[in-house]
């Protein structure tokens, strides 16, 4: 497995600043690349620490290992794991979960 990359989730950054404004993108694809670039950004955080993490989307999990290594995020960005339902929405057709940015 590739170990997560900052430059990952900078490339999920770009694209939302290109993106965000239009009209013709969706809120979910909106919320997915946010939710990306989130669970990309912990993921890297996490691998930088020596922290071993299932494979998962669920921010919320990932925020709560960066917690137990002794490592919390800022408090703005404390309600990050609202974004996960987006990462199985966009993923899996059959996901039915109501969200919205």
């Amino acid at each position: 497995m590739n170990k997560p990359s900052c430059c990952s989730a900078s490339q999920d950054e770009a694209l939302l600043d290109a993106v965000f404004a239009s009209e013709q993108v969706s809120d979910e694809v909106i919320g997915f690349h946010c939710q990306q670039a989130a669970e990309k950004i912990l993921k890297a955080l996490l691998s930088d620490l020596g922290v071993r993490f299932r494979k998962t989307h669920e921010i919320g999990a990932l925020m709560a290992l960066l917690a137990q290594a002794g490592h919390t995020l800022p408090e703005q960005f404390e309600n990050l794991d609202v974004l996960t339902p987006f990462g199985a929405i966009y993923r899996y057709e059959d996901y039915d979960a109501v969200v919205s940015l």
